[in-house]
């Protein structure tokens, strides 16, 4: 259980709230920010949601949706002046300041108190409240043990439900990785009984594909994958105008690397897309290979031990073969790691 008396001292009255959450929210980014909007709106409080970029359209069923504001250079002077009146700022599913991009700055010049709510590791020490815990499945799930923490849980209701089981559901991989804990499942049950249908949300998720996402599927299946056996490794290298030539929208990317990672024998796989400003990788792994110390040390990333995104400012090209020359130092981890699985 948390301790969140510094909390309730600081929301006892009604107050000025944004959230935001990471680059390219995610189900668990968006889920949260949402969930923890809706019940902060019954408790009086007047919040605002801000992402520093769009996110996937399998998302916006989520109550709320509507009301997101979405940063751009347009409404950057909106943007700064949300921050600016903001009496309390939560920051959700993010464990550094720069994984909101230009909102980094103004959130760190903030005046209003700032409330980490996070389970990624190695947090940057920003937060004025900090609710960090790298053993919880999904940030959702800290949201949700937070409002029972406050005594609220009756006000979880069906729209907030619905968000944190989205959260919850997709960082655990409908609830195979290894951090779906006892808490975890009690807390599905609990959302069963205020009305979430699960099944619903699922399909919502990931059975509402364009056709051109599942022809760039069969795509980079067949003509991308690359298969390293001797480092049990496997990743997809994407392009640019491969993207470009598939109509790629936000969120169509999602998921890809896990079927590198899906072969027998593969304990670490990568998905590395050239996003024209920037080369932007995710890394997944199995059993003690720890996807987030190669991306820290190698790609400025960090995240998860098994799950973790890096970037990379050369070309495609580079950015490709400095993988692939950094695996034989790894060789026997790799080795190791898959002996285990």
């Amino acid at each position: 259980m948390y301790d969140v008396s510094a909390l309730k001292e600081l929301l006892k009255e009604p107050k000025e709230v944004m959230i935001t959450t990471h680059h390219k929210p995610d189900a668990d980014a968006l889920g949260s920010s949402l969930g923890l909007a809706g019940y902060l709106k019954k408790k009086g409080h007047r919040v605002t949601v801000v992402t520093p970029s769009d996110y996937p359209n399998f998302l916006n069923w989520m109550h709320g949706n509507e009301e997101v504001i979405i940063y751009s250079e347009k409404n950057d002077e909106l943007v700064q002046r949300i921050i600016a009146e903001s009496q309390v700022i939560f920051c959700l599913d993010f464990s550094n300041l720069s994984r909101i991009n230009e909102l980094g700055d103004y959130v760190r010049n903030a005046k209003g108190t700032k409330v980490l709510v996070d389970h990624h590791l190695q947090p940057e020490d920003f937060a004025d409240i900090q609710f960090s815990n790298t053993n919880a499945a999904a940030t959702a799930e800290i949201v949700y043990d937070l409002i029972k923490a406050m005594g609220d849980g009756d006000m979880i209701d069906t729209n907030i439900g619905e968000c944190l089981y989205a959260g919850i559901m997709t960082d655990t991989g409908s609830f195979r990785h290894p951090s779906t804990s006892p808490n975890v499942h009690l807390i599905i049950a609990d959302l069963l009984n205020v009305g979430v249908k699960t099944s619903n949300i699922h399909r919502l998720i990931y059975d509402s594909s364009s056709e051109l996402r599942l022809r760039f599927l069969g795509y980079a299946l067949k003509e991308k994958l690359v298969v390293l056996r001797e480092y049990n490794t496997a990743y997809f290298a994407i392009t640019a105008e491969e993207l470009k030539a598939y109509d790629s929208k936000t969120g169509d990317t999602e998921g890809l690397v896990n079927y590198a990672l899906s072969i027998e024998g593969i304990v670490f796989a990568a998905l590395i897309i050239d996003r024209s400003q920037a080369v932007k990788m995710s890394f997944r792994s199995v059993g003690d290979f720890s996807a987030n110390e190669f991306a820290r040390a190698h790609f400025n990333g960090g995240g998860h031990k098994n799950a973790a995104g890096g970037i990379s400012l050369d070309t495609l090209e580079a950015t490709v073969a400095k993988f692939e020359s950094l695996l034989p130092q790894y060789k026997e981890q790799l080795y190791a790691a898959a002996q285990v699985i």
